[in-house]
């Protein structure tokens, strides 16, 4: 796959408007049977169409008419460890990356690898969650949406980013908890079952389902693909039209 480099593209525009100008040098001379009349012509539209064009941009800068505004949003998605969350959303990202829009994606492990020492108590996540939250509401200051994946298993904190971030659109990744252990290749169930990890979502601590989601999956029964096409028709439907 290629693309143009903004050299190609500028020299391109050069080599059109020679072409442009030419014609009009040929065209003024046809009927006129004068080469200096037409030289004279075709620089006169060369300058005149120049300034045309940029006054003409400008001019159109100011009008507000038939513009839209999308607003930022911010897609959270939420659900036991290994529902899922991950891969959909990272397919849902780069879908709405297609759509050439200011986006970014957000994941608890990425996050945590730039937080290293943060706890897993109810706390910890709750204070953990409120740096996310910031963090959102910073990027949607700059009119930039995000694609958010945290297992976030408590109401409160889920509530709090409500409130934090504008457009929130929760999207509760559901699935039972013996198909995530089928998908967990790392063995972490397994480790949290013999005592090993402590405070882990659906073993050893509580995860509240969203009351309140405006998407719901379960990836017991829906594929990648129908739930990234279900997710991406709910935000082009809503937020960019």
């Amino acid at each position: 796959m290629y693309r143009d480099t903004n050299t190609r593209s500028i020299v391109k525009g050069i080599s059109w408007r020679f072409m442009a100008t030419t014609t009009t040098i040929l065209i003024v001379y046809v009927f006129f049977g004068r080469l200096d009349l037409a030289i004279a012509a075709g620089l006169l539209e060369t300058v005149l169409k120049v300034g045309f064009y940029w006054a003409h941009e400008r001019a159109w800068f100011k009008i507000k008419w038939g513009r839209q505004k999308i607003e930022p949003f911010n897609l959270w998605f939420t659900g036991l460890p290994l529902s899922g969350k991950t891969t959909i959303a990272d397919s849902v990202f780069i879908e709405l990356k297609k759509i050439d829009i200011p986006i970014e994606r957000l994941d608890s492990k990425d996050v945590r690898d730039l937080i290293p020492n943060v706890g897993f108590t109810r706390e910890d996540r709750n204070r953990h969650m409120h740096r996310i939250g910031h963090l959102i509401k910073t990027l949607q200051n700059n009119s930039v949406s995000t694609v958010a994946s945290f297992v976030s298993p408590y109401k409160e904190s889920r509530k709090a980013i409500r409130k934090m971030v504008q457009n929130n659109i929760v999207v509760y990744i559901k699935a039972d908890i013996e198909t995530c252990k089928q998908r967990d290749t790392q063995g972490k169930y397994e480790k949290a079952l013999k005592g090993e990890y402590q405070n882990f979502t659906g073993v050893n601590d509580i995860y509240e389902e969203p009351q309140h989601a405006e998407i719901i999956i379960d990836t017991d029964n829906t594929s990648v693909e129908d739930a990234t096409q279900q997710i991406v028709k709910f935000i082009k439907k809503k937020y960019i039209k």
